[in-house]
């Protein structure tokens, strides 16, 4: 059967099956996203405390925060906390290090990269991901507090992505530590400046604290594992995040309180937006950003 054309000479069937083998191939990528979740969570589901540690890769050994990391890692690791890392060089080796050194549970959550990357040698435990999001859910799900060093882009998406779950309450007010006063300065400033009130709530730039010292950022992250610092002021926000066993499962697995342990990847479940009969939609007293 001769095949048909559209009016710009395109061949209709030509994209057809090309839509159908895009189809196919992405339905049979869903089992190596799988296997990489499978894993994860197979591997890392007995580490205990952690603390993930993010930072730059481009941080040499000679520079005062590579110190400063592997300090704040030792001492962690000393209070009987993992650490864990994207288990490249920098920061990230230097956290490492510091947890290795120690006798700790130093973790490594590789990423595989268009260009070569190393992997530091300082992990007791390692793993390889392809896929960012699912790198991501292992940083969150299996840390109670986490430790901001500088660094760039992905340092900076990775402090959002945290910051964004706590602020719109899908997962526990874990502590969230940003070292180095020099550099996080501007962007707090920033922060309060331009979002503040318009688009956050003037209470939002209290979920982390800037420190400048190893002992400080490990006293903070021990005592906010106990008890967070941070709530949202607003009664009904707060109402909606209680549960009458939140004690109980805080001694259970990091982040799954009893509100969030139904999702599997340590977010609380909410409610199931309703399309609005008004002109325009309402926002909630905690909206996602």
């Amino acid at each position: 059967m001769p095949l048909r054309k559209d009016r710009n000479g395109q061949n209709r069937y030509r994209e057809a099956a090309l839509a159908a083998d895009q189809l196919n191939n992405d339905s049979w990528r869903i089992f190596r996203i799988m296997a990489e979740f499978v894993e994860g969570f197979e591997v890392m589901a007995n580490v205990g405390t952690a603390v993930s540690l993010f930072g730059s890769a481009r941080t040499k050994p000679t520079d005062p925060f590579y110190a400063q990391a592997e300090e704040t890692s030792r001492l962690l690791a000393k209070a009987g906390l993992a650490v864990i890392t994207g288990g490249g060089p920098g920061i990230m080796e230097a956290g490492n290090k510091g947890a290795y050194e120690a006798g700790g549970t130093s973790i490594g959550l590789n990423i595989t990269l268009p260009q070569e990357q190393e992997a530091n040698r300082y992990q007791t435990i390692s793993l390889d991901f392809h896929y960012f999001y699912a790198r991501k859910v292992m940083f969150v799900k299996y840390a109670s507090a986490f430790v901001c060093f500088p660094g760039g882009f992905g340092t900076l998406d990775e402090f959002f992505e945290v910051l964004t779950l706590v602020q719109t309450l899908k997962v526990e007010p874990y502590p969230i530590v940003l070292y180095g006063s020099g550099y996080w300065s501007g962007l707090v400033d920033w922060l309060k400046d331009q979002l503040s009130p318009k688009f956050i709530d003037p209470e939002d730039t209290d979920i982390f604290k800037v420190v400048d010292d190893p002992k400080e950022a490990v006293r903070l992250v021990t005592r906010g594992i106990r008890k967070p610092w941070w709530r949202p002021l607003d009664d009904e926000a707060r109402q909606a995040t209680a549960a009458p066993d939140v004690a109980r499962a805080r001694g259970s697995k990091p982040i799954e309180t009893a509100a969030s342990a139904d999702t599997g990847e340590g977010t609380r479940y909410g409610t199931r937006a309703r399309k609005t009969t008004k002109k325009h939609a309402k926002p909630a007293v905690k909206p996602e950003q």
